[in-house]
């Protein structure tokens, strides 16, 4: 499959390059990005071609993978959808629930496979744990923490990022934890309470349909040595913690493309679409609505 990569930053940069031009079944065929410089850069080192018209680079591929803030991603996955490409997405989805739901409207409409990277949803470890304690039943509570020193005391590439100084951990991070808790608990049926931390700290509580509820402490602020992800489930089946693994991001990214080829060749699509990540981002927008009211 002939895919293109819309984005230039650090994570286009560290992730989707080396897992695209890496993976054997894709043809790496072209980077576009907002800085022509860059995407000619980045195209130069994984020996493919860079465009300075989106709308060229998308008539000449099958699918793009998108590593772009995400309200450009939302604009242009809907573009790219009814271009008739097939789309390896970034969370969250979009910044808005009216964008998220252009996005899963124009792939429904037009046919083609979406995969949002919902890293750990695609680390073998992770996944694997997440299938199986989604087919227990009587989970009672579930508290997750995912903190990162984006904003912290670390030298963070992300730090700069205009978005996640906007949107905070619950857009950038949020999606993670949702990601976990959400097929094993079942959706959130409502935020029961949203409260802010220090820095963009926020902690949530969730009612989820399983009759579980969970809380969230989410932070891009949080000190490099308390940063970590962790998940504790708790109920008739006992106590069990995510595991931890070593695996980076980028063969998570060729798991992910994995599933976008099994979708876009006529599978089931893959829990991790867009009509997902459109959930995500209604519950993260009914958090933040919560966030705001309390302000």
């Amino acid at each position: 499959m002939r895919i293109g990569l819309l984005g230039t930053g650090p994570w286009a940069d560290m992730t989707h390059a080396p897992a695209l031009a890496g993976h054997d079944g894709l043809d790496f065929a072209g980077v576009w990005g907002r800085r022509p410089d860059a995407a000619g850069e980045l195209a130069r080192r994984h020996g493919t071609r860079a465009y300075d018209d989106v709308d060229a680079l998308l008539a000449d591929v099958e699918a793009v993978a998108v590593a772009l803030p995400p309200a450009v991603q939302a604009s242009l996955a809907v573009r790219a959808a009814r271009a008739g490409c097939h789309l390896l997405l970034d969370k969250p989805l979009a910044p808005t629930v009216e964008q998220g739901r252009a996005v899963a409207e124009a792939v429904r409409t037009a046919g083609v496979a979406s995969v949002v990277f919902f890293t750990t949803r695609f680390q073998p470890e992770t996944g694997a744990w997440i299938t199986e304690q989604a087919a227990e039943d009587g989970w009672f509570t579930a508290r997750a923490q995912w903190l990162g020193a984006v904003f912290g005391d670390g030298d963070s590439p992300f730090a700069d990022s205009p978005w996640r100084r906007e949107k905070g951990a619950l857009w950038d991070v949020g999606p993670h934890a949702l990601s976990v808790l959400l097929p094993v608990l079942g959706d959130a049926r409502r935020v029961a309470a949203a409260a802010p931390g220090p820095g963009d700290t926020v902690h949530l509580v969730l009612d989820h349909t399983g009759g579980a509820s969970s809380t969230l402490t989410l932070s891009l602020t949080a000190p490099s040595a308390a940063a970590g992800a962790s998940v504790e489930l708790r109920g008739r089946a006992g106590v069990t913690l995510l595991p931890e693994t070593a695996e980076g991001a980028v063969p998570a990214l060729r798991r992910a493309a994995d599933a976008l080829l099994t979708a876009a060749g006529g599978g089931r699509p893959h829990p991790c679409d867009a009509a997902f990540g459109l959930r995500v981002t209604e519950i993260l927008a009914e958090a933040e609505a919560l966030l705001t009211h309390r302000g």
